[in-house]
């Protein structure tokens, strides 16, 4: 398959620290890639630095062919990449319907709109008239994936998704991203919750102290008990 993303010997961190140390990675057009490993290893870090939120000392970070490492996010947006941030980062003071008008805004051409995203996720345009801190966490994460798809990526970055939800309302989550995932937009799954990573992803990579140690297919990974539990204390 195509490569969309490949990120060669990303090195990032900060205020001189080193947290990325050489990381290699790619993501396949089309296809979900989650990103696991154990809490301060640099998922977050690395997921910032591709968005353009955050420089790189060094490396490589190529979407559709073009190099975009140290390119602002707003360049990297320009180019398909959106982010779905932990902790949502909705605009509390905004309704659900302003909220998704401003993320449309200067967007990619394409075929999401805002009409779309109701048709997508029923519950926003039940609840488009209220503010940001009027919704549940489920419905504010929904609205931060909705924001990222009005950018009409082919590159989604989704940092925690399940973050603080109730087990019920990932599974509406989840349901809502395997539709994204039949729509074709490669994705980098950065998550905890392996129920969920498992039930989305194509391919597994396991982050350790800043570099890829481990990538196989999900199907591997979840058969390799042994492996999983060396690289993630878990299985």
């Amino acid at each position: 398959m195509t490569e969309l993303l490949t990120v060669s010997g990303l090195r990032a961190g900060y205020a001189g620290t080193t947290v990325l140390d050489g990381v290699d990675f790619s993501v396949p057009a089309g296809a979900v890639v989650t990103l696991l490993g154990r809490n301060g290893v640099g998922k977050t870090t690395f997921v910032h630095t591709v968005m353009g939120m955050l420089s790189p000392y060094s490396g490589s970070i190529r979407v559709g062919g073009r190099e975009l490492a140290g390119a602002a996010a707003h360049i990297v947006a320009r180019h398909g990449v959106a982010i779905v941030p932990q902790g949502r980062r909705v605009f509390a003071p905004l309704t659900v319907e302003e909220n998704l008008r401003i993320a449309q805004r200067g967007s990619n051409r394409g075929h999401w709109t805002v009409s779309r995203v109701y048709e997508l996720m029923p519950r926003l345009a039940e609840r488009r008239g209220n503010h940001g801190d009027q919704l549940s966490g489920g419905e504010q994460q929904m609205l931060a994936i909705g924001r990222a798809l009005l950018r009409n990526p082919r590159l989604l970055l989704l940092d925690e998704p399940s973050d603080g939800l109730a087990p019920a309302v990932i599974d509406q989550i989840a349901v809502v991203l395997e539709r994204l995932r039949e729509e074709g937009i490669a994705t980098v799954l950065v998550e905890q919750d392996l129920r969920l990573a498992f039930r989305l992803a194509d391919e597994v990579a396991v982050m350790q102290k800043g570099r890829i140690v481990h990538r196989s297919t999900t199907a591997e990974f979840r058969q390799d008990r042994e492996r999983a539990h060396a690289l993630l204390g878990v299985g």
